[in-house]
């Protein structure tokens, strides 16, 4: 097939190929800028890129929902993990790097939606367009032929279009030209609407995310059975505040924890020991109201006070009573050991800073149920979470505890650093092993040590959100805005009435589609029976179908 006469290859090469572009300046490139940043393209690249860096917060622990996590990390990869932390990969929600995309994501999304905005309901304002003169080219396109009598005696063809179309949702305008008349309608604006409702409500979650995360705040508390919580900064193990939380935002109330009820697979061989449910039967108290009886289930946290209280852990806490040579007891507490396998071995400390003669420091383990065998190193293993054959083993130190310096401790570790070690590897003295119910003797005369029982914990998570409520209320808005500009086709229809000489009229339908919409041509056929049904009860003979 030859080219037309007209057709050119390529533009023709400049006459002068000296002219160059002018040079943008500094106010040409924050335009040029501030176009890419604003673009569709790059709210989408900034909104992947956010994803992507979201995903250092689930493969390492973070100091905001896991800070016993992170100490632990920092214990099992002493050199990796002061490279992670300078990389802020602790903190990856509050880093520099991961605010930076947050911002320039939000500050993408306002400029993307105010300009499309603007178009959008310039659009809605707007007439339908003109009716095309050859609508054969259309989609869906069919005429039939309405006879003289109808014609001369029936409703206005035009007319009755256009209230079948208005009942059918779409806008409409009426056209005349020299041979014809015609409505023009079109619907499907609310994709756009739910396009803009989308991308509106995303960037009201963004709001709400950095409205909630600057005033609420996240602590942690072990709380061992039959003890109390009561919600004051001091009493937190850990405590992170929003940028602008104050003291006095904090809700009164208190949280004692009566019983955990805990179930492990013991039929099935090949899960044994694997954790069914867990349990605690709290009794939760605020001012002005009675205590009432609560439960605080994984994934089913208790509401008071304007905060979720989230079960996050659990494990044992030995009573551990320690006495000097005379019998005298120095110290009494039940002791939280961190769990550190399924099987709950776990690692806890003792510090007793007064009452012997010298400073003893303990570090230990405890198996809920010890195991024959041990492992390469020479340690023992826990073979079942449950309390079935409990032991806790003791290192024992003595020294300064560095208590007497007034510079604040993790309760979970010691700091052996002028301390010596008079109880375990390494020294003449094997570990101290203690069963529920016994004695042993510290060395060197110090005293003794017992194991008086074992209670649980439970690790509560404390997460006050003022704007989770908004958060719920965009995401929902998220959800409809995509589903409607998904499923919501935009579509326009034409019907176009063209008199002849016989009395006849020649009527026209045809429709276009803004994008794929496998039912366009249904939806004028549609239109098509409506208006042949409005104009006569009879059937209407059709002269084209489908052309």
């Amino acid at each position: 097939m030859s080219r037309p006469s007209d057709h050119i290859d390529s533009a023709p090469p400049r006459e002068d190929p000296d002219v160059v572009q002018p040079k943008l300046g500094f106010v040409g490139w924050v335009r040029w800028f501030w176009r890419q940043l604003t673009s569709m393209r790059t709210a989408l690249f900034l909104l992947l890129l956010l994803a992507i860096a979201a995903v250092p917060g689930s493969l390492v622990p973070q100091r905001t929902s896991d800070p016993n996590g992170v100490v632990k990390y920092f214990n099992d990869y002493p050199d990796l993990a002061p490279i992670l932390d300078k990389l802020q990969a602790f903190d990856v929600y509050t880093s520099a790097w991961f605010s930076a995309i947050y911002l320039l994501l939000f500050v993408s999304l306002i400029g993307c939606i105010i300009p499309r905005t603007k178009h959008h309901f310039t659009a809605l304002r707007a007439k339908p367009p003109r009716t095309p003169v050859r609508l054969t080219r259309m989609s869906g396109f069919r005429a039939r032929l309405l006879p003289a009598d109808l014609a001369a005696d029936g409703p206005e063809p035009i007319g009755a279009a256009r209230d079948v179309l208005r009942k059918a949702g779409y806008r409409v305008a009426l056209y005349q030209d020299a041979r014809s008349t015609s409505v023009s309608a079109e619907r499907g604006y609310l994709r756009e609407t739910g396009n803009l409702v989308f991308h509106t409500a995303l960037v009201g979650v963004l709001l709400a995310v950095g409205f909630g995360g600057g005033f609420g705040f996240t602590g942690q508390k072990i709380v061992v059975v039959g003890q109390t919580f009561v919600n004051s900064i001091p009493s937190y193990n850990t405590f992170n505040p929003g940028r602008f939380f104050s003291d006095g935002s904090l809700s009164p109330f208190s949280i004692r924890v009566d019983r955990l009820d805990v179930k492990y697979e013991t039929k099935n061989k090949n899960a044994v020991g694997t954790p069914l449910d867990y349990t605690a039967h709290v009794t939760a108290t605020e001012p002005g109201q009675a205590p009432r009886q609560e439960t605080i289930k994984v994934n089913d946290p208790l509401a008071i006070g304007g905060t979720n209280a989230y079960l996050l852990g659990n494990g044992y806490a030995p009573t551990i009573t320690v006495r000097d040579p005379k019998g005298t007891i120095v110290f009494q507490d039940s002791v939280p050991f961190i769990v550190q396998d399924p099987n709950n071995t776990s690692v806890g400390t003792v510090k007793v800073p007064d009452g012997l003669a010298k400073q003893v420091g303990m570090t230990g383990f405890f198996y809920p149920t010890k195991g024959d065998s041990q492992t390469a190193s020479g340690a023992m293993t826990s073979i079942f979470p449950g309390l079935r054959d409990p032991l806790v083993t003791l290192n024992v130190y003595v020294g300064d505890l560095g208590l007497d310096a007034g510079v604040p401790q993790n309760v979970y570790s010691l700091n052996t650093d002028k301390m010596t070690q008079v109880a375990g590897p390494g020294t003449d003295t094997k570990s101290l092993e203690i069963a529920p119910g016994q004695t042993v003797q510290l060395p060197n005369g110090l005293g003794s040590v017992s194991v008086d029982g074992i209670k649980r914990y439970v690790g509560l998570d404390i997460h006050h959100d003022p704007a989770q409520g908004w958060v719920l209320l965009f995401a929902i808005l998220i959800l409809g805005g995509l589903l409607t500009s998904l499923f919501v086709p935009r579509r326009r229809i034409w019907v176009k009435a063209v008199p002849n000489d016989d009395g006849t009229v020649t009527l026209e339908y045809a429709g276009l589609a803004r994008g794929e919409d496998p039912n366009l041509e249904a939806a004028v056929s549609g239109i098509a029976e409506q208006h042949s049904a409005a104009l006569s009860h009879t059937p209407v003979r059709t002269r084209t179908e489908n052309t």
